[in-house]
């Protein structure tokens, strides 16, 4: 399991547009920027409580639609799953079993697919 701090970060990366914009600058600037709660009451004009509720209001939206839709938990698993067919198509170029060339084409094609 991620760190929280981390996880929300891919959260927010993953349905941070389903948030309202004053959500997302807020918890972007917190988790992302590791700014305090002051310096985006400043930098926001809202209070450092509006800013913790805010924060915290963002963080369980986006756990709920994760818990609801799993999208970061299928990015993983799947991204898991093309590093593994990489490593196997490497070893298979290194045991000589396909061409240097096959296997590179073969890894570019995947890395295309992570992106």
């Amino acid at each position: 399991m991620l760190e929280k701090g981390v996880n929300i970060s891919l959260l927010l990366d993953c349905y941070g547009p389903l948030l309202t914009e004053r959500q997302r600058e807020v918890l972007d600037l917190y988790r992302n920027d590791d700014l305090s709660l002051g310096e985006i009451s400043e930098l926001t004009g809202i209070t450092r409580q509006g800013v913790s509720e805010c924060i915290r209001k963002a963080e369980n939206i986006l756990i709920e639609y994760e818990e609801k839709l799993g999208l970061q938990k299928l990015y993983e698993a799947r991204k898991q799953i093309l590093s593994e067919i990489k490593d196997k198509v490497t070893h298979l170029a290194n045991d000589g079993q396909i061409s240097r060339g096959c296997a590179d084409d073969i890894i570019s094609s995947l890395e295309k697919a992570e992106n």
